[in-house]
């Protein structure tokens, strides 16, 4: 299987809907989509992990449905000029400061 970094795949989702898909969505819109796909890939969860069961035609595509938000996220993060390969080490550098000794020290998390 292909590995690809977030810089690629932020290039790979512009170069699709350049070649494909016309333009990008609205802003607005592709937020709604991103909401949509979060929903679905809830659906999958609460049927695989949770109380509920998978009715008849409903699929257990928890890979599929959260690649699909990525993919709207990358397009969001295109669109508004956001590059996530850093805005995700700065995330990981501030919960670093910040949680450093917080869920180590929480007696919830312990076994």
């Amino acid at each position: 299987m292909q590995s690809i970094t977030i810089h690629r795949a932020q290039h790979m989702v512009d170069e699709w809907i350049h070649t494909y898909g016309v333009r990008y969505f609205s802003e607005l819109t592709n937020m709604a989509c991103l909401t949509e796909e979060v929903g679905e890939l809830a659906r999958v969860i609460a049927r695989r992990y949770g109380d509920q069961s998978f009715k008849a035609g409903d699929k257990d595509n928890i890979g599929e449905e959260m690649a699909d938000i990525l993919w709207v996220l990358i397009c969001l993060a295109n669109q508004t000029g956001v590059d996530l390969n850093e805005e995700l080490l700065k995330s990981i550098e501030k919960k670093t400061k910040r949680d450093s000794n917080r869920h180590i020290e929480n007696p919830k998390l312990k076994a």
